[in-house]
């Protein structure tokens, strides 16, 4: 599996209603925190190798109920 990091910009006030959301209704959401500054959330996601990452994101994050930005971040090692 290929961990990505997604930074969220909510709507106002709906930062804890896109973390439930998203932890609920997507399978490859892994983990979700709050943050500060320019973005609400920072989503961790397990996708297939051979997984289109655009196409998910686009498809399954940007179209979660009061989003309105995000940024993504593609990892290559994990280093333990």
């Amino acid at each position: 599996m290929r961990p990505i990091f997604i930074q969220v910009k909510c709507e106002l006030g709906k930062a804890y209603d896109v973390a439930a959301t998203a932890v609920d209704t997507i399978e490859e959401v892994s983990e979700v925190y709050s943050t500060s500054g320019e973005y609400d959330l920072l989503i961790k996601c397990y996708l297939d190798p051979n997984s289109d990452i655009g196409r998910f994101v686009t498809a399954k994050i940007q179209t979660l109920p009061n989003v309105a930005d995000t940024y993504t971040i593609m990892t290559f090692n994990a280093f333990t």
